[in-house]
């Protein structure tokens, strides 16, 4: 799944073990969404929404293209 995790990270000055406490995971799953290797649970999806401070997860996670 394609998402826009780094891109607003990154807009936050958030590191991706910074996200990962947020969100409670490790670095190595915000690495592999990122990289479009796995795709989160519902409450994982809201939970990084959230986290980058957006409101729809369709902001975040490209859900048109599975």
């Amino acid at each position: 799944m394609k998402t826009n995790i780094k891109k607003y990270r990154l807009e936050l000055n958030l590191t991706q073990e910074d996200l990962a406490k947020l969100v409670d995971v490790t670095r190595q799953t915000i690495i592999a969404l990122e990289q479009g290797k796995y795709n989160p649970s519902l409450i994982l999806a809201y939970r990084i929404t959230k986290a980058l401070q957006k409101q729809c997860i369709e902001e975040v996670f490209d859900l048109e293209n599975l």
